[in-house]
């Protein structure tokens, strides 16, 4: 049965509107049923509008994290929402729907997790601090969200060289790229049960996703 996905956004959307494109070319076995933004201005809402894609607005109000997560959960709920993908996020989820949820809520991060995430660790500032460590490499992961920041277990990772004339922009264009091909590969492995949590480790099982057709994208 094809699993129903909620995505979560606070930004462009670029993420998301890969998500709807390979959803809706049968690359995923998943609909994305629902888009959720904690910012009105948000691009990604009217990317959501354009493909006619249900969307909500949930201001964070200084709520607590716990409480603006409650509000988000009875709003997946109502929606009968199978996962819950964050593709640039920018608030925390905490409290009743990371137990909820568990193992069925995606994040994307611009780094290889564990270098240059937790609190803080988003955006220009990520990428401007990967450039200022000196490091050769960074990358992007896709884990399962738990109780901490950043510190679920692990999906998929790939590695992006940092060149010597990199800027910001340079690094996060050749990240997003990557991104772009992870996000949907670890959605598709989910919706297609292939993905077996066991302590911090992942296990893909069924096969090699590198023999998918969203890898040879």
């Amino acid at each position: 049965m094809s699993k129903r996905i909620a995505v979560l956004v606070s930004g462009n959307g670029s993420n998301l509107e890969r998500l709807i494109e390979l959803s809706r070319a049968g690359f995923i076995d998943g609909e994305i049923s629902l888009v959720i933004s904690s910012n009105e201005k948000a691009f990604a809402l009217e990317r959501a509008k354009r493909h006619s894609i249900p969307s909500r607005i949930l201001h964070f109000n200084s709520r607590s994290c716990d409480a603006y997560s409650d509000v988000i959960l009875q709003t997946i709920v109502d929606c009968e929402i199978d996962l819950i993908v964050l593709a640039g996020f920018l608030k925390i989820l905490s409290g009743k729907i990371i137990e909820r949820f568990r193992n069925r809520i995606i994040n994307l991060h611009p780094s290889l997790i564990p270098s240059f995430c937790g609190k803080g660790m988003y955006g220009e500032r990520l990428h401007r601090a990967v450039i200022e460590s000196g490091v050769r490499i960074t990358g992007a992961t896709v884990h399962f969200v738990d109780g901490g920041t950043d510190t679920g277990p692990i999906i998929l990772q790939e590695a992006v060289p940092v060149l010597c004339d990199d800027t910001v922009e340079s690094l996060s264009g050749r990240v997003a790229l990557v991104e772009h091909r992870l996000l949907p590969k670890a959605v598709s492995l989910f919706c297609k049960d292939r993905l077996t949590v066991r302590g911090k480790r992942v296990l893909i099982t069924g096969g090699s996703y590198e023999n998918s057709v969203v890898e040879r994208l």
